[in-house]
């Protein structure tokens, strides 16, 4: 593993957390962060850490079935999420989980439903490879669980019938997103959040 791109990366996922926490986005030590840094590692975040807050020494490197390759760093409980997305999207370099207000409020009053839908935004282009408002975003929508290995097979089987998504969401916890580097991620981050403040909003005012 060549040590300046461990670096680099720890950079990227550092500096995406204060920009994440400046927002309200991640509120205390909520949220985990990953860079890939090769077909078989990444670099995340340590379990518990704050994430507006981060240091070097709060990255760790993992592998692809989620181990810690730093002892005595304890890996974020949802590093399988990570790696599954890795594995599925090989173009993948980053993937950012928040847990802000409005994703977390949508994704409760969705209630049973698979999926949060949006439509007719023009900030929908705001995802890679949206070119047009006249789009439908279908946003899976997960029960919130404990249990990361089953919720890691679910959202397997998720991707393999819907490999267009671009988000999803874990019920009353928060959203997911990723993208070919962590300037896009960091993109539709700022994308869902305006959306779903929209979608709060419609719905609000809907009859």
């Amino acid at each position: 593993m060549d040590p300046k791109l461990v670096e680099t990366k720890a950079v990227e996922v550092i500096e995406a957390g204060r920009f994440l926490y400046d927002r309200g986005w991640v509120p205390a030590t909520s949220g985990n962060f990953s860079a890939r840094l090769d077909r078989d590692h990444a670099a995340l975040t340590a379990s518990g850490k704050h994430k507006g807050r981060l240091t070097r020494d709060d990255i760790l490197v993992v592998d692809m079935n989620g181990k810690s390759l730093d002892p005595g760093k304890r890996p974020s409980a949802e590093t399988l999420l990570h790696t599954t997305l890795y594995r599925f999207f090989p173009d993948t370099a980053a993937v950012l989980h928040t847990h802000s207000i409005n994703a977390t409020v949508l994704s409760k009053i969705a209630g049973n439903a698979e999926a949060v839908v949006l439509e007719d935004y023009e900030v929908l282009k705001a995802l890679q490879g949206v070119s047009t408002h006249a789009t439908r975003e279908v946003i899976p929508l997960f029960p919130n669980t404990q249990d990361m290995n089953a919720l890691a097979r679910d959202l397997a089987d998720r991707l393999e019938r819907q490999p267009d998504m671009h988000g999803f969401l874990i019920q009353g916890h928060g959203l997911y997103t990723w993208g070919r580097t962590m300037e896009e991620t960091r993109r539709h981050i700022e994308a869902f959040e305006f959306l779903f403040a929209c979608e709060l909003e419609m719905r609000r005012l809907s009859p």
